[in-house]
């Protein structure tokens, strides 16, 4: 495994196999097992390495990069951010928690942006 340790993901969740991935590579980093500056494998051979789609470990990635984890450098790779994102203090970061699964859900259920904001509008006023 590139990556140091290996990464297992369970296809049986219904967790998308980019979120398993973005979260272990975002706990390695957090760890400190990943170091800063440290370069990802690329998308390619990581893909191969864990027998993934492209595309999947490109979603990660692009997670990670929202994330302020990693930063892409084009042609160069995808590098460890030199200095981590502040944590968010508690309570806004149980929200963040709350609203992604909110996402990730309606997602799984196949609705698209526009209509999960048309549900949270409709339960904010409902509150």
């Amino acid at each position: 495994m590139m990556l140091g340790v290996r990464i297992t993901l369970d296809p049986s969740s219904p967790e998308p196999l980019s979120e398993q991935l973005a979260a272990a590579i975002a706990e390695r980093i957090r760890r400190g097992s990943l170091a800063p500056g440290a370069r990802l494998p690329t998308v390619r051979a990581l893909a191969e390495d864990l027998g993934l789609a492209a595309n999947t470990i490109a979603k990660a990635y692009r997670a990670l990069e929202e994330a302020a984890l990693v930063q892409g450098r084009g042609r160069q790779g995808t590098f460890v951010t030199e200095r981590l994102p502040e944590r968010l203090p508690d309570r806004e970061r149980r929200l963040a928690e709350a609203a992604d699964a909110f996402a990730r859900r309606g997602s799984q259920l196949g609705f698209g942006a526009a209509e999960l904001r048309l549900a949270l509008d409709r339960a904010l006023r409902g509150r």
